[in-house]
C-alpha cells in the first residue's frame, strides 16, 4: 500500500499500518496524538505517541500554541531548517479529520514531512454508530494503551 499523494498544503495520508511501520523504521519520527486530553486518557492512545491537543477542553477551541508545542518536540523548538528539516511528524486523531486540519497548520507554519493517519485511532462510525469496527489504529490491532 502506498502513501496517499498530498498537495503542497495537505499532510500526506497514511493508513494506520503505514504509520506504525514508519514509527518503527524511522526512530526520529515524532508521533503525536492530537485528540483532547479526555480522549487520550480514557479512550486510549497509540503506544509511544506524544500528546499535544489540537482542540481541548474546556473551551474546545484550537490550541493557539499547537505549532510551537510541536516545534518544541523537534530540535528544542528550533524552526525546521538544517538537520531537523526531514524529521517526520505523524499526527493522529479519532477519525482523520482533525489530524488533517492540524497538519495543514503545521505545513502553513513551514514544517515539512507532515503526515496524518487517515483512519485515525477509532475510525469512522458504522451504521449502528460504533467506532473501531470499520477502521482505525485499534481496529487494525496495533499497539495501544489506556490510562
Amino acid at each position: 500500500m502506498s502513501k496517499k499523494i498530498k498537495s503542497a498544503t495537505e499532510p500526506t495520508g497514511l493508513s494506520p499500518k503505514q504509520a506504525y511501520e514508519m514509527v518503527r523504521s524511522e526512530p526520529r519520527t515524532v508521533f503525536v496524538d492530537i485528540r483532547s486530553s479526555m480522549e487520550f486518557l480514557f479512550v486510549g492512545h497509540p503506544t509511544g505517541s506524544v500528546h499535544v491537543p489540537w482542540i481541548d477542553e474546556p473551551d474546545w477551541e484550537v490550541n493557539p500554541d499547537f505549532v510551537t508545542d510541536i516545534r518544541k518536540l523537534i530540535l528544542g523548538g528550533a524552526v525546521q531548517d538544517g538537520p531537523g528539516q526531514n524529521v517526520p511528524i505523524i499526527l493522529i486523531c479519532r477519525s482523520g479529520v482533525r489530524s488533517r486540519e492540524a497538519g495543514k497548520a503545521l505545513i502553513e507554519a513551514g514544517l515539512k514531512n507532515v503526515y496524518h493517519v487517515d483512519e485515525g485511532f477509532e475510525g469512522d462510525r458504522d451504521d449502528e454508530h460504533h467506532r473501531s469496527v470499520l477502521g482505525g489504529w485499534r481496529f487494525h490491532g496495533l499497539p495501544w494503551e489506556q490510562c
